[in-house]
């Protein structure tokens, strides 16, 4: 026993041997040259390795970077963001203890400010941080301290650090939300689950081996999750790392060790010309099939520089300058992005106003401080004048905005593509002949497809499907045309009903490869088929988590149904309103709460960020689907055009009881704010019972708030179970403030989502009004 004791204590005498063994030390004077791109300083395993990488794309004469990359040269970060020519090196000073960048000049171009310090050593460690430490042990600089473009797992992000890639920054703020900036000013991205009232002690961001982007607080109990990498978790030796690129997107990438190969992961702004700035001052972006590309907005602009549509765009003659009159270039389904303090509640930058269209464009050219105007057409006729400045723009077929712009006149128009720069001007033969040998080559392509696809039909288990059908795993994303018989097959006749909702009963189907889909009869139809194929089209270009997936549609004679995405886990009515005869699982506050932030989301997505602008009208638990995980997935969106609703009105908003009243995207958020407060109830909106002293659900809630019992709200069910009593009453809140009477008094759905993550601070809300007999009669305005 005695020996194993001495053992014992010897094995913890020579851990700290062991340790310093383990580290591969880099000794003053040791220099890294350009020159030699195979030299490097590595980390004990090998994984990381410091030094020259040559600038991509590759530059004549080549320039370099002196940089930590991870196995397969993935730069993490690096010693400045200056490149430098090949005779430039990187030295730890033999007797300044300066870890410094020296150009083949002579010139420091990046140094690590440590001279004096007394640095005797530096090391690269397996997490890829470069530490820099006096008598070997006491750390007096490292590289996670002092981040470039990049975070990795194991690397610490605290309030005092800040990503930066030309104009574009990455910072945590004190309060725990995160954000993304353009020039230090404009915060078009921003993400959290804190109250801003509520400033941390010391929040930290951490990006954690399995693709989880978090931030953890001392008085926190775990840490609030910012995002998850779409291969969360994933088995392999997976690298993770978060990156600001220089487009200004903040992207979660990861690599298979010693590939080289970065897969995007996760993406911050899902739609890129939202980034503001991406096409410099006064450029337009807009997007050739899934690439954004950089315009000007008429030939009366030009591009600042030629080789770089990103750098933005000047008037050729200024307006100061005109020889004639000045006026307004319009340009439909154009945006001028405006964020704050580009914005609403804020006065630098742009100015808004509730005006006309013709008014928003007028008032603007008269106004000597007003440089362009955007006015949105949701139906809440806000006028957007843009001051002299910095001006950024997204145009799109699907945008519901129109934009002008200050001139000299005339206002010309920008040529069609095919003459707008002598590079893509070709010979009359020569185009034809590009145009018949491609549709050729597409005709070929397409019949050698059709005959395997009906080859191979044959063979799957006797189900005689189309060849069209058997070409979905190969087509582009877009929804694939049943024919009627095809779906009765696939749904065994319409045996198994999965629900009813506003718009028509949905039946369980089994696809060829064993997919199961949900199948919508739309019933009420009041349209033909063009508007039908045109609701379709609509709703294939939605793509977002929180939205239902549409897989294909039947429009044959007078049927017309939707193939959606299965849910496991059906609509949430199932969970909130249980019953003795039904029973079922009982959903816990903090899946309750997510289910609410994804809704939200997806309907922001409707409403604000998608191609063509979506009114719901028919926000309800039953049209609140959840997959395997129980995420919320919005369904029936985008119906409303061409079917009657049924079984709506105890979400209706009070306008709909209004003679000819305009139906706006606020409707949408009163039925959300219903459904808010059933989700954190577990009571129907409109039930009363003994427990609710006889009155409706918003009216007896409310008068719990007032008297401060928030937790009396919350369903009686989860009495046993841990509560976010914070996230509870940002919840309650957020639906007072939606079910207001007044649609003006309503906020937008991006500002919901924002004060339920804690981002914007939620004011007291005065209480909502009673309602009215609903009579639908409004005009759906999209």
């Amino acid at each position: 026993m005695t020996t194993k004791i001495q053992i014992l204590l010897l094995s913890i005498l020579l851990l700290p041997t062991i340790s310093l063994a383990m580290v591969n030390i880099i000794s003053p004077g040791s220099t890294l040259n350009a020159s030699n791109t195979n030299q490097a300083w590595s980390s004990p395993n090998g994984t990381f390795s410091l030094g020259f990488i040559p600038i991509n794309p590759p530059t004549s004469p080549p320039t370099f970077l002196a940089a930590i990359v991870y196995s397969g040269g993935i730069p993490i970060w690096s010693a400045g963001t200056i490149p430098v020519d090949s005779a430039a090196y990187l030295q730890l000073h033999p007797t300044e203890g300066n870890l410094r960048l020296v150009s083949g000049s002579g010139h420091t171009v990046w140094d690590s400010a440590t001279a004096n310090l007394g640095v005797s050593s530096a090391s690269l460690d397996d997490y890829g941080n470069l530490v820099l430490t006096r008598n070997g042990t006491i750390q007096v600089w490292a590289s996670f301290e002092h981040p470039t473009d990049t975070v990795v797992p194991g690397q610490k992000f605290s309030t005092r650090h800040v990503l930066r890639n030309g104009l574009y920054s990455f910072r945590l703020l004190s309060n725990g939300t995160v954000n993304l900036k353009w020039n230090d000013s404009t915060a078009y991205w921003s993400r959290g689950t804190f109250n801003s009232s509520n400033n941390r002690t010391s929040p930290t961001l951490g990006l954690q081996p399995t693709g989880i982007l978090s931030v953890s607080d001392p008085t926190l109990t775990r840490g609030a999750i910012m995002a998850y990498s779409n291969d969360y978790n994933q088995s392999g030796e997976i690298f993770r790392f978060l990156r600001l690129d220089s487009d200004g997107n903040l992207r979660i990438y990861g690599s298979d060790k010693g590939s080289g190969i970065q897969t995007v992961r996760w993406v911050a702004v899902e739609d890129q010309c939202r980034v503001f700035g991406f096409c410099g001052n006064m450029g337009i972006c807009s997007y050739s099939g899934k690439n954004p590309i950089c315009r000007c907005p008429s030939q009366n602009f030009e591009l600042l520089d030629p080789k770089d549509s990103r750098k933005g765009c000047k008037r050729k003659v200024a307006t100061e300058d005109c020889a004639g009159n000045l006026t307004m270039l319009t340009m439909e389904h154009t945006l001028f992005l405006t964020f704050p303090p580009q914005s609403l509640f804020a006065v630098e930058g742009s100015e808004i106003f509730m005006v006309g269209i013709s008014s928003c464009r007028m008032s603007c050219l008269v106004n000597p401080t007003c440089d362009a105007s955007t006015i949105l057409s949701d139906g809440g006729g806000m006028c957007y004048y843009k001051m002299p400045g910095f001006i950024s723009g997204y145009t799109n077929p699907a945008l519901p905005s129109t934009s002008y712009v200050k001139v000299c006149s005339p206002a010309v128009p920008n040529a069609s593509p095919s003459m707008r720069s002598d590079g893509w001007r070709m010979h009359a033969w020569a185009l034809a002949m590009v145009v018949i040998g491609t549709i050729l080559g597409l005709i070929a392509l397409e019949g050698s497809l059709w005959w395997w696809c009906c080859r191979s039909s044959r063979k799957i288990g006797g189900l005689s499907l189309s060849a069209k059908y058997a070409l979905i795993e190969y087509a582009s994303g877009a929804p694939v045309e049943f024919s009627y018989r095809e779906l009765r097959r696939l749904t065994k006749e319409f045996k198994e009903k999965l629900g009813s909702g506003g718009f028509g009963a949905v039946y369980r189907g089994v696809l060829a490869d064993r997919t199961v889909v949900a199948v919508k009869r739309v019933e009420g139809i009041e349209e033909g088929e063009r508007q039908f194929r045109m609701v379709v089209s609509t709703l294939s270009c939605t793509h977002h988590l929180n939205l239902v997936r549409l897989i294909g549609f039947c429009c044959e004679r007078s049927h017309r149904l939707l193939v959606y995405e299965f849910m496991q886990n059906k609509s949430l009515d199932n969970f909130l309103f249980q019953t003795d005869d039904k029973p079922g699982k009982l959903l816990n506050w903090e899946t309750r709460f997510n289910i609410a932030l994804g809704t939200a989301r997806g309907i922001t997505y409707l409403h604000d960020e998608c191609p063509e602008s979506i009114i719901h009208c028919d926000i309800k638990p039953e049209n609140i689907l959840l997959d395997k995980n129980y995420s919320a997935k919005v369904s029936d969106f985008g119906l409303a055009k061409v079917a009657t609703l049924k079984d709506h009105i105890d979400y209706l908003a009070p306008e709909w009881v209004q003679e000819n009243a305009a139906i706006t995207s606020k409707a949408d958020v009163y039925s959300y704010g219903m459904v808010l407060l059933e989700t954190v109830s577990g009571r129907r909106n409109m039930e009363v019972s003994a427990e609710t002293n006889w009155k409706v659900l918003w009216a007896w809630a409310y008068e719990e708030f007032e008297k401060g019992n928030v937790v009396g709200i919350v369903d009686r069910r989860l009495g046993g179970q841990e509560v976010d009593v914070e996230q509870v009453m940002r919840a309650i809140k957020v639906s007072f403030w939606c079910i207001q009477e007044q649609p003006s008094e309503r906020p937008r759905m991006g500002k919901v989502v924002h004060m339920l993550e804690g981002i914007t601070e939620i004011h007291r809300p005065p209480p909502p009004k009673a309602l009215n007999t609903l009579l639908p009669t409004a005009t759906i305005l999209n």
